[in-house]
């Protein structure tokens, strides 16, 4: 009979972690199921939906006779959330996939199933590229990339995030055609040229996982897979195939209209204004000269319109330019310095944001592409 007796609360938060990779409806009915195995004195587990798959292990205080099956999620997970942090002992039947689960006062039972047509991944052979990535590089490159992936059946190699590696850098680039993020960092890079794109569902996974985590990530990949290896889980998918567009040719150059506002305070108030736009389009409407911004919008549908002034730096000629109010919020919000510029070349053409204060080892740069004003 397969034993081991484990940490309730230990279980839980690696259950928990790997849950997110589980979709709520799967095709496979295993797919609803954890697989656990059993193996040298440490239990392994994965979850999947049969594009990603995340596994990790936990330590056992005490095991006997290794073997392995799936047990379905919520039920445990649902079992686990009530109970207080206790030894558990889980003795399985092979014979017939019973599962008893014993602790202080009590046990519960539930079925388990065969986990031999549980679907694996396939290794990365050993033509594999490696790259090792500090986790606060990783988890800040996702994180403010992540919400620039677009969601496009017709253009899938914009649903996730581009890793562009060179022998000095590793620039990650996110763009759904309107909204362009660009983060360099010369922390981390390889001994080879090398890119992939990361699908949008593992990149969150893995940066779910680097919110508490300080030593570095290992990634692994080659032209189909890639393994993504954070302390003791790993996070392996298929990446996206095709060629990803020349981002460098979208950023416009030679940008003279240079302005630079506090950003809390430009949330602020686009946050006002944008409330008197039209629903249709969130157009809001930024006009600079001599070092005050002028935010308005209007809906001439039902009659509304509003206008702030707030201060900011600037010294060239007075300019207007249009921009989707929700697009905008949604790049300020995701630069973390207190002040930031906005380099603009015409009416026509993207807006160029960029935090004032960076870190020596990286620079972000972010896009968004002007609306028509209708004047």
């Amino acid at each position: 009979m397969m034993k081991f007796i484990v940490s309730s609360s230990d279980l839980n938060g690696h259950l928990q972690a790997i849950s997110r990779v589980i979709n709520a409806k799967n095709t496979l009915p295993i797919l609803d199921s954890f697989m656990f195995e059993l193996r040298d004195g440490t239990l392994y587990i994965t979850g999947s939906d049969g594009e990603t798959t995340m596994t990790t292990q936990v330590e056992v205080t005490e095991s006997a006779k290794d073997g392995k099956l799936a047990i379905t999620a919520k039920t445990l997970l649902d079992a686990l959330r009530e109970g207080p942090d206790q030894s558990l002992t889980f003795e399985v039947n092979e014979e017939t996939m019973e599962v008893t689960v014993s602790y202080l006062n009590g046990h519960y039972s539930l079925m388990g199933q065969n986990a031999d047509v549980y679907p694996m991944p396939l290794g990365l052979g050993d033509n594999a590229t490696q790259v090792t990535i500090p986790a606060n590089v990783l988890q800040k490159a996702i994180g403010c990339t992540l919400f620039a992936t677009a969601s496009d059946e017709l253009r899938p190699v914009m649903n996730g995030i581009y890793f562009d590696i060179t022998e000095q850098d590793i620039t990650f680039v996110a763009s759904d055609g309107h909204k362009l993020v660009r983060y360099r960092s010369t922390a981390a890079h390889a001994d080879e040229q090398a890119s992939f794109i990361l699908p949008k569902k593992p990149a969150g996974l893995v940066k779910n996982l680097l919110t508490k985590e300080e030593n570095d990530v290992k990634v692994a990949f080659n032209e189909r897979n890639c393994v993504i290896t954070v302390n003791d889980f790993r996070v392996i998918c298929r990446l996206i195939e095709g060629k990803y567009p020349n981002y460098g040719n979208v950023i416009p150059q030679n940008n003279p209209y240079i302005l630079t506002v506090d950003r809390q305070t430009a949330i602020s108030s686009i946050r006002r204004v944008s409330i008197f736009s039209s629903q249709a389009s969130s157009l809001i409407k930024l006009a600079v000269a001599e070092n005050k911004l002028t935010l308005s919008a209007q809906d001439i549908d039902f009659s509304t319109s509003a206008q702030e002034t707030i201060d900011c730096q600037y010294e060239g000629a007075p300019m207007s330019i249009g921009f989707k109010s929700s697009f905008l919020l949604e790049i300020l919000n995701n630069i973390d310095s207190e002040m930031v510029t906005f380099a603009l070349a015409d009416f026509a053409r993207a807006g160029v944001i960029e935090p004032v204060t960076q870190e020596e080892t990286e620079n972000l740069l972010m896009l968004l592409m002007p609306m028509m004003l209708n004047e």
